[in-house]
Parts: C-alpha cells; structure tokens; sequence
C-alpha cells in the first residue's frame, strides 16, 4: 500500500504549505512554476520541508518526465538508463536526485554534460549546504532555493490533510516532537493507526518508541548512538566501536557526519599521545568524499579500528578549555613588550620588542597570568 505521505501529497502550489518565501505570490520558484521556466535547481532544507513535493510540482507545469533517484543507493549506470530511455515526446526530462550530497565528485562530474545540455533538468535536495557538497561546475548551473523548517501553523494543518481527528493535546506533542519535519509527523500518524486503530497521546508516545519508527536522524536516538560511538573509542573498544558505526550506516547516517566527528576525535581525545590519528582520521574523510557509499565503509571501518585502539591523551584539549576560560575571565591582557612586534621607530622607542628583564622565567605570558600552566 502506497505510504500515507505520498498519497496525501499536494499535486500544485494551492495544496502546499509553507515556504512562502519561494512559492508565494510574485516569489522565485512560484514564478517559475507558473512560467514554465525550464531550469536546473537545488533545494536546500531540512528534513521534511516539501523538497520532493515542490520537484514534482515543478515537473508536472513543465509537462517532463520526472524520474527521482537517491544518491545513497543510485550511481552512474542509473544515469546512462534514463539518458538511453529518451523523451517520449521531445520535452523535458526531470531527474529528482535525493541527497545529491552523498554524490562523490566523480558522480557529479559525470552529470555535468547533461545538465549542460540540456538533456537533463537537475533538480537536487539536499539538508547539507551545497557550497561545501556539489562540485562549484555543476552549482554553478544550477540555482539554490533554500527551505525553512515548517513552523507550528503549518504542520498542524499537513496534520488536518492526513484525514485523522487528533485532539489539541496529541497534535500539540505531535507538532513538537516533530521539529518542523512534515513527513516525520505523517509517518507517527500512519504507524500509530496501524499499531493502536486509534491516535491520542498516549497512542503516539507508544508509536515513537516502536521499532516500526523510523530512525530519525535528528532524533534522540541519533544522538544516543553517535555518543555510544564516541564513548567506545574513547574506551578503546574496537568491537562497540564498529558496532555503533554500523548502526549509522544501516540507518541511512551520512558517513560525512561520522568522519567529521572522527576527526574532531583524534585532536580531542587522542591528540599528543598519537598524532598521526589526525593525518588517518583526515585522509578517512578524504576517502568518503572520493569513493562514496558502500565502499567507504571499508575506509570508515579502518579509521574506527585505528582511532579505538590508538593510545589517548586529552592534554591539548584540556589546555585549550583553560587557556578560553582565563580569555574570558581576563580579557585582552596587555601582551609582553618583548614579544610585541616592532616594525616602526617609533614602537621601538615606546618598547615594542625590547627585553626589559621583568620576566625571568621567560614564559611569554601577560603578567597577570606570569606562571600559569595549562599542560
């Protein structure tokens, strides 16, 4: 059965909610829409802020084909069969690329002739913005509409659209819990009509703790299982380690996201014990950006194993912590004459790099922190 968000669906910009932005009156992409301006595009948003629904709203006022695809799982061949099909009528052809962020390098510049072309109107979502994700070639030929998190209003009427009658409380926690993510809440809704044959709050609070749920990467089980990830390096546990990556990955987490936290991981825990845990964990995240998924689990798996079993030492990021706090605390405390740069004759008569021996020590610090250590 086709899942309740796709069937409830808007199909033209008088059933879409928010955004205004963009599609209000006299806005960009509702112009666009009502012009059938043929064009290649990218939108930026969060996770359930009507990306899909606003490519396929597009499509149809251009009368193309619209072929959608995900980058996780879709890949050059998948390319080639939608350029080999052919327009059925000359027009258009529309390719929804999901999460075009999770696109290697190679796998933009492979679409970069057809959007050229013409061949192919480009349309890709992505949460992560696409200055740092898509190649500058291909975002140049594209426009970015940036999306807005729903606001209250709004998702409490995509709630009405579902055809469920919830009472003020159960749509009031449905509306919070989730966080301005319209298919998030259409998904509690659906799984709790199946699980309970009935939706009130408590029904709701049952659904967000069955496995029926969908793993939410904003949600707290995102954040409890990237902390177990990090606490089992931490440990030096290869084994939990591993375990809790893989998690991520079945999970649909961006392998960007945990290479990132990686690399913040060997500086922060591991740091003078064993620097060359910064050259893996930068040169592991170089990899994902050059290979992509599912052969950078390899790439991932090798850079967990080396980080866990790596010796640890927080020293460098206990001292920074402090060295912030006595920032804080003190202000810009006046820095030494003697290191002070020089370049004027004037700063040299004032006594800008001069050795007034007040600091017999020679420790360099302000006065007022002349003895302070942070290692």
């Amino acid at each position: 059965m086709e899942p309740l968000a796709s069937r409830i669906r808007p199909s033209n910009l008088n059933e879409f909610c928010g955004q205004a932005h963009l599609v209000g009156p006299g806005k960009p992409l509702r112009l666009a829409i009502e012009n059938g301006h043929v064009f290649s595009f990218i939108l930026w948003g969060p996770p359930g802020t009507g990306k899909t629904t606003l490519a396929r709203i597009y499509s149809n006022a251009i009368n193309a084909q619209f072929y959608e695809l995900s980058a996780v799982s879709a890949g050059k061949e998948d390319i080639r069969r939608i350029i080999k099909e052919g327009s059925l009528d000359g027009g258009p052809r529309v390719l929804f690329l999901d999460e075009i962020h999770r696109f290697n390098k190679a796998q933009q510049d492979f679409l970069l002739p057809y959007v050229e072309s013409g061949d192919l109107v480009l349309i890709g979502a992505t949460t992560e913005n696409p200055s740092f994700e898509v190649i500058s070639a291909l975002l140049s030929r594209m426009r970015v509409f940036v999306l807005n998190e729903l606001g209250p209003i709004e998702m409490s009427a995509i709630i009405d659209r579902t055809g469920f009658q919830l009472d003020k409380a159960s749509k009031d926690w449905l509306v919070q819990m989730a966080n301005g993510d319209a298919r998030q809440a259409i998904t509690m809704i659906e799984n709790t009509a199946e699980l309970y044959d009935r939706i009130a709050l408590d029904t709701l609070k049952e659904t967000l703790q069955s496995k029926f749920l969908r793993y939410d990467k904003r949600g707290e089980e995102h954040y409890n299982v990237i902390s177990a990830f990090i606490k089992s390096m931490r440990a030096s546990r290869p084994d939990a380690a591993i375990y809790y990556l893989a998690r991520m990955i079945e999970s649909g987490e961006d392998p960007k996201f945990i290479a990132r936290r990686m690399v913040i991981f060997a500086s922060e825990d591991i740091g003078l014990a064993q620097p060359t845990a910064l050259v893996v964990a930068n040169e592991v995240f170089r990899a994902i950006e050059t290979i992509g998924l599912p052969e950078c689990v390899h790439n991932l798996a090798h850079g967990v194993a080396y980080l866990a079993n790596a010796a640890k030492d927080r020293s460098a990021t206990d001292a920074i912590g402090a060295a912030m706090e006595d920032v804080k605390k003190f202000g810009n405390l006046p820095v030494p004459m003697k290191i002070r740069n020089a370049p004027t004759k004037l700063m040299k008569r004032l006594g800008y790099g001069k050795d007034e021996g007040n600091d017999p020590e020679g420790d360099l610090m302000p006065e007022k922190l002349r003895g302070r250590k942070y290692f």
